[in-house]
């Protein structure tokens, strides 16, 4: 039989976890209290561990991500789900005169725009100051329109937006463009060089060919004239052997 003393010992322990046990769910939110009831009661009466807590927990940026638009349509407004209505609310925020540029990747004619938040619209980004996000110009700025085409849930689309940028961004927004165009232009100048030097060969070869032709026609001439002069030489000897013998 146990002794008081353990008995004493055992209930003063129960006690303890069950302070401390009530303290840690005090200080957890609703929903990891939540989780942790879920937890206690499948570890407690067994059984199969619940397939909820398996499945990712998809936050409002995930739903922001997954239902932003670049321009909204009626189709858009019209849904009532409540994750459209956030997004809604998100885009409503957004000011949407001018664009953010992202040319990362400008060499390769990849260029990502995106509206202007309200923290950038009162520090002037993109409006007074370039509105490449890397670049901090303000002097020699220009406002361009720009035909942005871009791919969006499984559409390609296309807007026509203003950028203020800089000079030396500026090139990059037409680097891609200009970069085929003098690439066209040097295989154009390649393939009229390559058409005049046939051209040219093909020049000499029928000047070479008029050559030799002289050269024969020249040739035949002077066979023929030796002939002529044998048949003179045949015709004073036999004059010579009539003379010999009378």
């Amino acid at each position: 039989m146990a002794s008081f003393g353990s008995l004493k010992q055992a209930i003063f322990d129960k006690q303890a976890r069950t302070q401390q046990y009530q303290d840690h769910i005090r200080g957890l939110n609703a929903y990891d209290r939540h989780k942790r009831f879920l937890n206690d009661y499948v570890g407690y009466y067994g059984g199969e561990k619940s397939s909820r807590d398996a499945l990712p927990v998809k936050t409002d940026q995930d739903t922001l991500r997954e239902g932003y638009r670049f321009i909204r349509s009626e189709e858009d407004d019209m849904n009532p789900s409540w994750e459209q209505r956030l997004v809604k609310r998100y885009y409503d925020k957004l000011f949407k005169e001018y664009c953010i540029a992202d040319m990362s990747h400008y060499k390769t004619g990849k260029i990502g725009l995106r509206w202007r938040t309200e923290k950038e619209v009162i520090s002037g980004k993109g409006q007074f100051a370039c509105g490449n996000k890397h670049c901090h110009e303000v002097e020699g700025l220009a406002s361009y329109e720009v035909n942005f085409s871009y791919f969006e849930a499984g559409e390609n689309k296309q807007a026509l937006v203003k950028l203020v940028a800089c000079e030396r961004c500026a090139e990059k927004l037409y680097y891609k463009k200009q970069k085929d165009k003098e690439q066209l232009k040097r295989k154009e100048d390649e393939k009229q060089r390559r058409k005049r030097s046939e051209s040219d060969d093909d020049t000499v070869t029928d000047h070479g060919g008029s050559k030799d032709g002289k050269k024969g026609k020249k040739g035949s001439t002077s066979v023929s004239d030796l002939k002529l002069d044998d048949d003179d030489d045949a015709d004073n000897f036999d004059e010579y052997l009539q003379g010999m013998f009378p």
